[in-house]
């Protein structure tokens, strides 16, 4: 029997009554080719309007039976008009999520994440348990429970299995848009900052699969850096801290969103021993750039530390409303000497990309298949395939008009080769104006999806998202 209900906010796109000016004026004053003003707010950057539940899912070809749990997204989704200083960062958490299980699409569902101020942008009423904000960037499966999270904005939001909010995890203040997961240990470690109230330092937190912290660590900076991700070593934390900083200049006129390239800042790349303290850090320079996202690191034998990054010229300089207007990412591979406290830099593909993804059982360890999407200008028109040792690729497109969002890799039941295993996005359909829940086969790039779950809205142009399996996080 279908089953659909919606829930429509009480205004969005529609009701904007024109995207205006967008873009700032930078010392350059120039942006990348393919930006246009507005960028964030058109298209499929724009929000959907409403809140869908459907259980009649059209699958063609044949979802692989082992997967059984759900494929779930965090990104930005504004509710109401919002003015020409929104940046896209900071739109309200809309989860989308579908539930697989014995080769069928049980349902898909898109929900806010009921902070205080979505709730009061929907007409709905605040219990004394709704969380005080809305995280947008991520969603994980830990310690049984399903986590919305954000960097410096609050606590983690815990969701019901449907994807309804619970409220904030206690105990918390502000986390991390990207916990790593140690595949030896299954220990979560977090590099958290909050730009409002933590102006010298960030923490580094461990915590046990079933949810125990073991570790709280204060480490000192010299200002408040945007560190958007981290990266993990055997022996080593890596931390980035790179020219993106608080701007009290942008919050004086007006942004909401605080930070700007800052050409003052010494760009730097930081090892923790996770045995050690604040002051083992070893320090080294790198050259300026941005990085939000590694797509993994790891140690050689001779000691060195190699961390494979989607790396920006530079960001947030004459593009204040997003993070491809200045420069476009490329992968990187930076490799750090320890004892010389320098740094190798060297272009692994020139070409731009974004959201890489790697094995998770090979996070921290060397591999040699990594995955990434396409970012050419404001379209993601396919998954490439990275050889990290041979430095070949393989690209999948998606086809005219389509255009996906990050790839994530899950391993195979009983597979023993690196690649073997499915890739799982959204893609957005230009054509239909919808999008679709696609399963493709790691090993066989050239290959048709092996599935293809059309979805009855589209999924907005967004951030994280994560395979959670039953077997992790499972129905109450």
């Amino acid at each position: 029997m279908k089953r659909r209900t919606i829930l429509k906010a009480s205004a969005g796109l529609a009701a904007l009554p024109g995207l205006g000016m967008l873009v700032g004026c930078g010392p350059k004053g120039e942006t990348v080719a393919g930006f246009e003003e507005g960028m964030y707010l058109a298209g499929n950057f724009g929000p959907v309007e409403a809140e869908v539940t459907e259980t009649a899912l059209e699958v063609e070809g044949a979802l692989p039976r082992e997967l059984v749990g759900r494929f779930v997204r965090n990104g930005p989704n504004p509710i109401g008009e919002v003015g020409s200083k929104h940046h896209w960062f900071l739109g309200d958490g809309m989860l989308h999520g579908i539930r697989i299980a014995d080769g069928k699409a049980d349902w898909y569902r898109n929900r806010w994440v009921r902070g205080r101020g979505v709730l009061e942008k929907l007409g709905e009423s605040a219990p004394p348990s709704a969380p005080s904000s809305s995280p947008n960037t991520h969603v994980i499966g830990h310690a049984g429970r399903t986590w919305a999270i954000v960097e410096s904005g609050g606590p983690p939001v815990s969701m019901s299995y449907e994807l309804e909010t619970v409220g904030e995890v206690a105990g918390w203040d502000a986390y991390t848009a990207h916990p790593k997961i140690d595949p030896d240990t299954g220990h979560l470690h977090a590099l958290c900052y909050n730009w409002a109230e933590w102006r010298d330092h960030i923490k580094y937190l461990e915590r046990t699969p079933d949810g125990h912290t073991v570790k709280s660590m204060e480490i000192p900076l010299a200002g408040m850096t945007m560190i958007h991700d981290m990266a993990l070593t055997e022996r080593y934390v890596v931390i980035m801290d790179l020219p993106v900083t608080v701007s009290f200049l942008a919050l004086g006129t007006g942004y909401r969103f605080p930070f700007r390239w800052d050409p003052e800042h010494e760009p730097r790349i930081g090892l923790l021993p996770r045995d050690g303290g604040p002051g083992d850090i070893v320090w080294s320079p790198v050259s300026p750039q941005a990085a939000f996202h590694p797509m993994n690191a790891y140690e050689q034998p001779d000691g060195q530390v190699v961390i494979d990054v989607c790396r920006y010229d530079r960001m947030f300089e004459a593009d204040v409303n997003g993070p491809f207007g200045d420069s476009l990412p490329r992968l990187d591979r930076w490799t750090v000497n320890p004892q010389t406290r320098t740094v190798s830099e060297t272009i692994v593909y020139d070409r731009p990309v974004e959201f890489p993804r790697c094995h998770p059982a090979l996070n921290s360890k060397p591999y040699r298949w990594g995955y990434s999407v396409a970012a050419e200008g404001p379209a993601f028109p396919g998954i490439l395939k990275h050889d990290m040792q041979s430095g070949s690729v393989e690209r999948m497109n998606f086809g005219p008009g389509r255009h996906g969002g990050e790839p994530l890799f899950v391993p195979r039941e009983g597979g023993s080769a690196e690649d073997d295993g499915y890739l799982m996005t959204f893609v957005y359909d230009q054509g239909s104006d919808r999008s679709e829940f696609v399963v493709l086969d790691a090993r066989d790039m050239g290959r048709p999806p092996l599935a293809i779950v059309r979805l009855p809205t589209r999924v907005p142009y967004g951030f994280h998202g994560s395979w959670i399996p039953d077997a992790e996080v499972g129905p109450a």
